[in-house]
């Protein structure tokens, strides 16, 4: 029988890193145009500011792309057994840490071999195998779904691996229905909120920058969530990402855009990396 966890091939990566980026032009001139400017009363000035803003952008986006590839080609290179070591360490921290034992709500990705995600196949099966009785150990866990390449991605609730099937790019996602025909619950109108996000990305500074692979899928869905959090009177979740030694960066060789968003700390092979004053607050 076909191991649940199984990862996805490599044509996914080919698949997702030539994804177009989230951000096209006219996107970057909505959000730049400042409301005083109408379009046909733009000033000179207004016009100058706007190509100007247009064009640091672009260099971003070059930038981020240049990044992007030698990361990749750092995480093609990185050996196996090096590899293996890390993802058991980096689960073995999270497991460990105070902040997951009293999570009870939380949003994890489902790690892709062939993306050279590190490894969650631990955390999963430790959440979805707890015991019901053991109220303290109870987590309700969602997972992402892509439902377009428009930047939308819902997270689903599942209780089992056998909710999972293979997306059209061989990744395991939760089914939008459960065996009986419901929905399944989506983390955006739940009633209740989530406690953690776990993230994956391609590179992370010890300042909280993250570089995804330019779909704008988790930077979007996550503006997303802290708008929800912030109209119900929600305490924000921590956003903790799950690294490679290699994934971490100098400081400022990520650039930022308007619309990235910071994570609270990294967890890498050697521990927990807390950034944010959220996750300082429970760093012990």
């Amino acid at each position: 029988m076909t191991n649940p966890w199984t990862v996805a091939t490599s044509a996914t990566a080919v698949a997702l890193s030539s994804t177009r980026f989230f951000f096209t032009r006219s996107a970057i001139l909505r959000r730049q145009v400042s409301p005083r400017y109408g379009v046909a009363t733009m000033s000179a000035t207004g016009e100058k500011n706007l190509s100007s803003d247009a064009a640091h952008l672009e260099t971003i986006f070059k930038q981020k792309k240049a990044l992007r590839s030698v990361v990749k080609r750092d995480l093609k290179s990185m050996d196996s057994t090096l590899r293996s070591q890390e993802d058991e360490a980096i689960q073995r921290i999270v497991m460990e840490a105070p902040w997951f034992k009293a999570c009870k709500r939380l949003c994890a990705y489902i790690s892709c071999s062939a993306l050279r995600e590190v490894d969650t196949t631990q955390i999963l099966s430790h959440v979805l195998g707890s015991h019901p009785e053991d109220l303290q150990m109870q987590k309700k866990l969602f997972v992402p779904r892509v439902e377009d390449r428009n930047r939308n991605m819902r997270m689903l609730h599942i209780s089992s691996a056998d909710d999972l099937i293979a997306s059209s790019m061989d990744i395991l996602e939760p089914a939008p229905v459960d065996a009986d025909g419901n929905e399944r619950e989506d983390v955006l109108f739940a009633n209740e909120p989530v406690d953690l996000f776990l993230l994956p990305g391609l590179a992370f500074d010890k300042a909280g920058r993250r570089l995804g692979r330019g779909g704008g899928y988790y930077d979007t869905f996550l503006s997303r969530y802290q708008e929800l959090a912030m109209e119900q009177n929600w305490k924000q979740p921590l956003k903790i990402a799950l690294c490679y030694s290699v994934q971490i960066v100098d400081e400022g060789t990520i650039p930022l855009t308007p619309n990235d968003i910071l994570v609270d700390a990294l967890v890498s092979p050697s521990g927990v990396i807390p950034i944010s004053p959220a996750a300082l607050e429970i760093r012990h």
